[in-house]
């Protein structure tokens, strides 16, 4: 098995990852009841094709998992698409795919946090969102600090928890359809010919993704696994793949059963409530609670438990190689993470998540940037492969090297295209503060530079 010390690393952190414990964090960092706390934006965005939406965006991320498993293979590390853009094309576009994913990264456990927090204050309406905001922080930021194998041991006991609400859910749906609640046709959910159009459903694929974003969380952990680069990647795939039968399954009995279609439709759901007005109608108010206060623990503890400490690897991986402050890659002693980048990433997180708390829109404008930031990371990636292993390591194998990864940028592309133009404009100003930032490291005399690989 390749190790870090060929790349001009020492390994600090702990190797005690397995593949079902790499798997299992990829589920969780997707979150199988993901759908719950978005679903009625996506709903409107798609003009009601919800399940066609999400297998526009598993397409999508099924040739960028393909991706990732390849680099994965060729650079076993820590840093996710920032290594893999970095050692795959050049010091510089690593800096500016990392920068770009940072968009994802750092934004989206303030959006986690800010979801939970909305699930929990309508069930729990005395106590505010601002509060339920600092709690989940502050009980995740102590659960990461005591090490990845304590986030390895809660994540398992709680992917069974969501996937036994998702069930209850599926159970309570089907039964609801039997009663004959279903408020459109079987497959209006898949297809509906009145309101088809391609830029409306990679409209509402460019806020599905959301869901997905995780499986390449997994990279992330690279120097925290026992397993060899390829069992890695294939935990990224499947992963990836068990996720999206439970979003298709679960969008398209939502969407279903989902009342008031129309209104919803014209109005967006702003207030991130729709799915548990659809649980309600579905099954009474009990499977509202339920849902309610299950996505806030799954969005709030579990996937944000999951992203905080993905975010502080990133940041670890950019500190290591002086492209960002060198304090972020400070390892703690004794329980062997990278304790002053979660610290950050937990700051940074409650700071973002209680100032978009008080906007109209918080969540809807929270999705559109963390999804920005990933696609446009992602096809770096997709280039990083085509660069490393077709024009420099000269591979004949052209389906998995250049034909794939094409595809893959192709898709996500037409899907960036189609995001809303809040989306746009401000990840487009985030990418330019990242050339500023490489600009000023240039003039500085701090180039990015990798460590080199040891002949």
């Amino acid at each position: 098995m390749s190790t870090i010390e060929q790349f001009g690393y020492r390994q600090e952190l702990k190797r005690s990852l397995g593949f079902s414990d790499l798997m299992i964090y990829g589920l969780i960092f997707m979150v199988p009841i993901a759908p719950f706390g978005i679903f009625g934006h996506v709903f409107a965005v798609s003009h009601g094709m919800v399940a066609l939406a999400y297998v526009i965006g598993l397409v999508a991320m099924a040739f960028t998992a393909l991706s990732y498993a390849q680099m994965a293979r060729a650079f076993p590390m820590a840093g996710s698409v920032y290594t893999y853009a970095g050692r795959g094309i050049a010091a510089p576009v690593g800096f500016m795919a990392g920068w770009a994913i940072l968009l994802d990264y750092v934004l989206v456990p303030s959006l986690l946090y800010l979801v939970a927090g909305v699930a929990m204050n309508g069930s729990v309406p005395a106590i505010p969102v601002w509060a339920w905001l600092v709690v989940f922080v502050v009980l995740n930021t102590v659960v990461n600090y005591l090490g990845i194998q304590m986030t390895a041991r809660i994540t398992r006991i709680m992917l069974v928890a969501e996937l036994a609400v998702l069930a209850i859910f599926l159970v309570v749906g089907v039964i609801a359809l039997a009663q004959g609640k279903a408020q459109t046709g079987a497959l209006t959910p898949i297809f509906e010919s009145s309101g088809f159009t391609w830029s409306v459903v990679l409209a509402g694929a460019s806020v599905a993704v959301l869901s997905f974003l995780g499986f390449d969380g997994i990279s992330t952990l690279a120097e925290e696994s026992r397993e060899d680069a390829r069992r890695l990647g294939r935990s990224m795939v499947a992963a990836l793949a068990l996720a999206a039968v439970l979003f298709v399954a679960q969008t398209w009995l939502a969407a279903l059963l989902t009342p008031g279609r129309d209104t919803l439709i014209a109005n967006d759901d702003v207030t991130g409530t729709a799915f548990y007005t659809t649980a309600e109608f579905a099954g009474g108010h009990w499977l509202s609670v339920l849902t309610a206060v299950a996505t806030a623990i799954a969005w709030g503890f579990a996937n944000s438990l999951v992203a905080q400490a993905a975010t502080s690897r990133l940041l670890f991986a950019m500190g290591r190689d002086r492209q960002l402050p060198a304090f972020l890659a400070k390892v703690d002693p004794k329980h062997k993470v990278p304790v002053n980048a979660t610290l950050v990433v937990a700051a940074v997180s409650l700071v973002i998540g209680l100032y978009m708390s008080t906007r109209q829109n918080g969540i809807g404008e929270l999705t559109s940037l963390v999804n920005f930031g990933a696609m446009v990371a992602f096809m770096l990636l997709h280039i990083a492969v085509v660069v490393h292993h077709v024009f420099r390591r000269r591979s004949g194998n052209w389906l998995a090297h250049l034909v794939a990864p094409m595809i893959g940028f192709v898709v996500l592309l037409a899907v960036v295209f189609n995001q809303n133009v809040y989306a746009q404009w401000a990840g487009g100003i985030w990418l330019l503060i990242g050339l500023i930032v490489l600009g000023a490291s240039y003039l500085s005399g701090r180039r990015p530079v990798l460590p080199s690989e040891v002949k």
